[in-house]
This record gives C-alpha cells, structure tokens and sequence, in this order.
C-alpha cells in the first residue's frame, strides 16, 4: 500500500524567531506563525485526507486544526486527528530552550568543529545528534539510534491504521530537524539540505506501508 503524505512544518514559534532548540519543548505560535498555518491549508484545501497526524505539542496541534478547518471549510470530510509522542523533534535534553549557536558549539567544540553545519559536514547529521548526546551532562538528549527508532514508531502507526487503503492522501505536521533528517536520509543529490524547510512549508513523500522502513519512504517534494 502506497500512502501519500504531507508533511507541513508547524507554524513559526517564538523558539524559532529567537534561534533557539526547541524539540520536545512547547513554545507558542507568533502571529507569522498563525499565517505560516493558514497559509499550508490554502495550499491543501482541495485535498480529500484520509487521516491526519501530529505531534502532542501545541504549535504541531494548532497547526493541524488550522489546515483542517480550512479543508473542511473547502468541503472536504475532516479525519480525527490523531497527537502522538512518536511524531515529536528531536529531543535536545539538557539543551532545550537553548541558544542554537551555544548549544552546537558545546556539542561540537569537543571534536573540533564549532557550528551545526560545521558538524554535518564533517561527521554527518547522525553525529549533530550523538555529539549533543555526549556533551549533555544528563545525557538526555536523543542519540541517533534512540531519534530513529522513535520515529520509526510514527511510520509504523500510520501503517498500521486500519481506515487507510492505497493511494490516501494522509496530513501530518511535522518538524523541521525532522523534515531535514528524513531528507538526508531518503532524499537525491538534488536537494537543497543547507537550511531547514520554511515554517509552514509542505514536503510529499510516498510511504510504502509493506516495506522496511530503510526502503519505505520517496520524497516526491521537498519544502515547497
């Protein structure tokens, strides 16, 4: 069964205006924020969802239920939505809430490097996360393996609803560090990976619910 998702970065937080980690932390939406949302459900109104998901933090929820208002104001059936763990950022630990810039310098500096891109290219963005592992003092924050087997955990919830059939359209809010890594991860050498999606920005992969997920997952369109 192939699934078509749309995965729409949440709306603009006030931890992204101030460049700071945000991951499994709630910070509200801005007014930009509010309009990044509105903006992704113009582009998707006319999209009969088959389901709909997120994650349990508010800028993830609030955006879902702006798109769906707006798709079901287009005249389309509204799907429940469904908020889960699994769907989360990245989870930064002892960083949460931290400057950007102070938070990849202390992960990095031990190995020489300075910046988050810095640390990708030279080791790899599976490093950007255990590197932040390694310097968090509680040792919280997601390693590489424990990121993925999480989210891994979100795919196999979509694969495992039984209300979906092949060819759905399915919503899911994403996040940007998300939308980076499984464009690292499945994406061609075509791909713009320097930045982050755009707040509000709607990336199409193709989900095959029937393979392992290290073959499962094409991305048709990338932050657009």
């Amino acid at each position: 069964m192939i699934l078509h998702l749309h995965l729409v970065r949440h709306g603009q937080t006030y931890f992204n205006r101030y460049n700071r980690l945000q991951g499994w932390s709630n910070s509200p939406l801005t007014e930009s924020g509010i309009a990044d949302a509105a903006k992704a459900g113009e582009k998707l109104k006319d999209l009969k969802f088959a389901a709909a998901y997120c994650s349990d933090t508010t800028r993830a929820q609030q955006t879902a239920e702006t798109i769906l208002n707006i798709n079901e104001s287009a005249g389309n059936p509204r799907p429940a939505l469904i908020s889960d763990m699994h769907f989360r950022e990245q989870f930064y630990g002892y960083y949460e809430g931290l400057d950007m810039a102070m938070a990849w310098y202390a992960a990095g500096a031990p190995h020489d490097v300075k910046t988050y891109n810095e640390i990708v290219e030279r080791f790899g963005l599976a490093a950007s996360r255990d590197f932040l592992k390694e310097a968090d003092p509680f040792h919280d924050a997601e390693s590489d393996k424990e990121y993925w087997t999480r989210v891994e955990g979100a795919f196999e919830l979509i694969a495992g609803n039984p209300a979906l059939h092949d060819g759905d359209d399915v919503l899911q809010i994403s996040h940007g560090n998300t939308l980076l890594s499984l464009a690292h991860r499945f994406g061609g050498p075509d791909l713009d990976l320097s930045e982050r999606p755009a707040n509000g920005s709607v990336t199409v992969i193709d989900f095959d619910t029937e393979k392992p997920f290290a073959d499962a997952v094409t991305i048709v369109s990338y932050g657009k």
